[in-house]
């Protein structure tokens, strides 16, 4: 049997998904919304300005129709949020995007970013952040200039931040990658893999196109690499263009990795701020025994 394809678009006058039924822009439809706007928020923000309009007066012509304020947070309050300086935008990760995109907004050094660690200067269990102005003449700060104060510090940020986590490496076959703090393994049959990375990144355009990715544990000596797939280090030439790399179906994955797991994407969901990605573990390799890269209240850490 043939399962017909239904996207997530609007019914009006209603103005419920006809996929899910659901109010719309549903999660899926923002989704696909924040894919095909990426890196050109005033275009999405105008789109969804002008649906907002049109469902207002569609909907008010009906018994039971939301409020002013209520189309407001659904049509513009989730993709104006996001521009106003949500954990790791535009800071970014992976691919090609032009330095001008990649100044840092404000940023809690106390709260592990769930799309890449802040970066560190120095060996050793407590490295100094640094961050890298990319304009001409620029100097490397040892503190964040972009940070919020601390008495604006979500409680919520702040806990994170005390929540130790492992340095990972997200890859795919584009190639494209992500520093990403923030994955998860839950035995069973089959094995799974979760994660939480930046919806707009340019890796997961990269795993929703091939329908895979491969996931690295970082070590200490991988802490210039992890930088640089956070977008805090420069680049020239790309991403892969420095240091030795094993090209698998999975994505690129380091020469000198300890171990590293190919995964089959299954389920993406919007999580927060951020995108959760499901998947099935289809390989493991592991070479060696290696220490790992921690993220800790905003530095590198590993263990004694």
């Amino acid at each position: 049997m043939v399962r017909r394809f239904v996207p997530h678009v609007p019914m009006r006058p209603l103005w419920r998904c006809w996929a899910c039924g659901a109010p719309w822009p549903c999660q899926p439809a923002r989704l696909t919304l924040l894919v095909e706007y990426r890196g050109q928020r005033t275009a999405l923000l105008v789109y969804l300005g002008a649906l907002m309009v049109e469902a207002g007066d569609q909907l008010s012509q009906l018994t039971d129709h939301a409020r002013p304020a209520e189309l407001h947070e659904r049509f513009l309050g989730w993709a104006r949020a996001r521009s106003a300086g949500r954990p790791g935008d535009r800071l970014r990760v992976s691919g090609t995007e032009p330095a001008c995109r990649d100044r840092p907004r404000a940023e809690d050094q106390e709260s592990a970013a769930v799309s890449r660690p802040d970066p560190a200067t120095r060996d050793g269990a407590g490295a100094t952040m640094f961050h890298v102005n990319p304009e001409p003449g620029a100097e490397i700060h040892h503190t964040d200039p972009f940070a919020v104060p601390t008495g604006q510090r979500s409680p919520a940020r702040r806990l994170r931040g005390r929540l130790a986590a492992p340095v990972t490496l997200w890859t795919a076959p584009a190639p494209a990658g992500l520093t990403v703090s923030s994955t998860l393994v839950a035995e069973g049959e089959p094995d799974r893999l979760l994660g939480l990375i930046d919806p707009e990144a340019d890796l997961w355009a990269a795993i929703e196109e091939a329908g895979r990715f491969a996931v690295t544990p970082l070590g200490p000596p991988h802490r210039q690499l992890a930088d640089r797939f956070a977008g805090l280090f420069p680049s020239p030439g790309g991403l892969f263009a420095t240091g030795s790399w094993t090209d698998t179906r999975y994505g690129p994955v380091p020469a000198d990795a300890g171990s590293w797991a190919g995964c089959r994407l299954d389920t993406a969901r919007e999580y927060g701020w951020a995108l959760l990605v499901e998947a099935t573990i289809e390989t493991v390799e592991i070479v060696t025994d290696t220490h790992p890269l921690l993220h800790y209240r905003g530095r590198y850490h590993h263990l004694p």
